[in-house]
């Protein structure tokens, strides 16, 4: 038996549909109890060194494959599926591909009921799983109504019960509230030190360096760059490829004598008649269930950046969807540009609204990249020389140029999610709608969407500067509220809780945090310079005022 659980020797792969090597000499061990945190930018290998670790290469991904994978001294490729479950526990980035039950707790008992455990034991097992993400509120909910942060919680409580040896967490975060993703994080943190090997791969570096991981892998271009301790900024790290503390950022801008990039300017608000409005909405599924919203008012005018924040299961995305005409309301009404939405169907909608859902497996269907975008469009009337013109610029904007041949449900995760965006980009719809925009793309990527979608020039590499009159998305990532919105929407107890300037509702911490919204660390500076900035700005433009 091996004293290392996890050893990868001189690993390499290459998938048999791409010319390029995934990843190229990949060497590390893992001891017991060690948290290894894997960093770097989309397309880096981290999602094929994961496959290799958890058996799904060369299982269910063909191609050449050279080195070594041991699981307690053995090769991975000789291990059997079910001996595969029980040492390696693979958390996925999109919870809806791995809840496979109708209820919480059929699901989270799934796997030891697999495993031919004893009903005592898989009893014992859920409750110990259910106690431990503090989830006993969701027991006997249906998962197809749970949100993507309840469903992302029960998905854990799933591998927590499977009781591997070496837990394998894919952006555990992604679709987690700031104070949900801290408590998992602890939670990661607690089992390492129970024993437990964590290999935890995540865009979001500054919150999972609160687990104080043992090491820090980083690759570029499907190589090794850095494998060592994380306590400051490594030189070989690219601070805009990964999310870090705004700290570290503004010292490397400093030190290095970086250029301060220039604070994207907003587009400028235009009040007159709204876009959208919310008159005293209230919604439950049925006369069985609570309210989920109460007493909503709401507008949304021509040049308004909303992002929308709370808590897991607040009702953020029942809101939105009622904006886009997928709910009606119990109570109340919602007018789209002056007209009731039960007088009108979800097309018409379309033309206004364009909405991205949160997974994307809600919305891929076509053969390939290009079809899905020009979907909309063809449906919306568009003439092909517009049209052309509208996908070719959208894919361009997502940065998934050279993939417009590929299957939407071929491309990871992030690559699903750009495509969804581009989809409804295509449509040029005059406010854009995005449930959790960001889950599951590096920073480099999302920087990139974000700019382009909250410009106020009409530059000739924004279509969204162009097109939309308004944006309005919901977001975990309060960063995402400080650089990009001019408005913010904190939503909370059925109804939205505060809506102001970021600078006027992002300031009181109390509030932020009863609802479950975690300062960042760019927040606080932020906070910290604001009489200086007179508004909020990204990490590297603070650099200029930060003494």
């Amino acid at each position: 038996m091996s004293e290392f659980p996890l050893v990868v020797e001189n690993l390499s792969f290459k998938y048999r549909t791409r010319p390029e090597l995934a990843i190229e000499n990949i060497s590390f061990e893992l001891k017991q109890g060690e948290l290894l945190l894997i960093a770097g930018s989309s397309g880096c290998g981290k999602t094929t060194l994961a496959r290799c670790i958890n058996g799904l290469i060369p299982r269910s991904y063909r191609g050449e494959r050279s080195g070594k994978v041991l699981l307690h001294g053995k090769e991975v490729s000789e291990l059997k599926i079910a001996e595969m479950a029980q040492v390696v526990g693979t958390l996925l980035q999109d919870p809806e591909r791995q809840i496979v039950a109708s209820n919480v707790y059929n699901e989270i008992a799934f796997g030891p009921e697999n495993l031919g455990l004893p009903r005592t034991e898989i009893e014992a097992r859920v409750e110990q799983a259910i106690k431990r993400l503090k989830i006993e509120y969701l027991r006997e909910r249906e998962t197809f109504n749970l949100s993507g942060g309840e469903k992302q919680k029960v998905a854990l409580a799933g591998l927590l019960s499977m009781n591997p040896s070496i837990l394998l967490l894919d952006e555990p975060l992604a679709s987690l509230d700031p104070a949900s993703a801290h408590e998992a994080l602890e939670i990661f943190r607690s089992l390492a030190d129970e024993g437990k090997t964590v290999i935890l791969v995540e865009h979001r570096v500054e919150d999972a360096i609160e687990t104080k991981p043992d090491r820090l892998l980083y690759m570029e271009a499907g190589q090794i760059k850095y494998l060592g301790p994380i306590t400051s900024l490594p030189p070989m790290i690219d601070h805009t490829q990964v999310k870090l503390p705004a700290q570290w950022v503004v010292q490397r801008v400093k030190e290095q004598k970086l250029p301060i990039a220039a604070p994207h300017s907003h587009k400028v608000e235009e009040r007159g008649e709204p876009l959208v409005v919310f008159e005293d909405v209230s919604f439950r599924y049925d006369e069985e269930n609570p309210l989920i919203l109460e007493h909503v008012n709401l507008k949304i005018h021509r040049g308004d950046l909303i992002a929308v924040l709370g808590p897991n299961g607040a009702g953020k995305s029942t809101l939105v969807k009622h904006a886009i005409g997928l709910l009606k309301p119990t109570s109340g009404r919602v007018l789209v540009q002056g007209e009731d939405t039960r007088k009108m169907s979800v097309a018409q909608i379309a033309r206004v609204l364009g909405y991205v859902f949160q997974s994307p497996t809600h919305m891929l269907f076509a053969p390939t990249v290009r079809e899905e975008l020009e979907f909309g469009p063809k449906n919306l009337g568009f003439e092909k020389g517009p049209m052309d013109k509208a996908v070719t610029e959208s894919l361009a904007t997502v940065n998934l140029n050279g993939l417009a041949e590929y299957p939407p449900l071929g491309l990871s995760f992030g690559q699903q999610k750009r495509t969804t965006i581009a989809a409804v980009l295509a449509m040029q719809s005059r406010i854009m709608v995005m449930d959790e925009p960001t889950a599951g793309q590096d920073f480099a990527n999302y920087t990139r969407f974000m700019d382009a979608l909250c410009s106020a020039s009409n530059d000739s590499r924004s279509i969204l500067a162009a097109n939309f009159e308004s944006t309005l998305f919901i977001t975990h990532d309060i960063d995402l509220a400080v650089t990009y919105a001019n408005r913010v929407l904190l939503f909370g107890d059925k109804h939205v809780v505060a809506d102001g300037k970021p600078e006027d509702v992002l300031k009181d911490i109390d509030q932020l945090l009863k609802y479950r919204v975690r300062p960042s660390s760019l927040l606080r500076l932020n906070l910290e310079l604001i009489a200086k900035t007179k508004r909020f700005l990204p990490a590297e433009s603070l650099a200029e005022f930060s003494s």
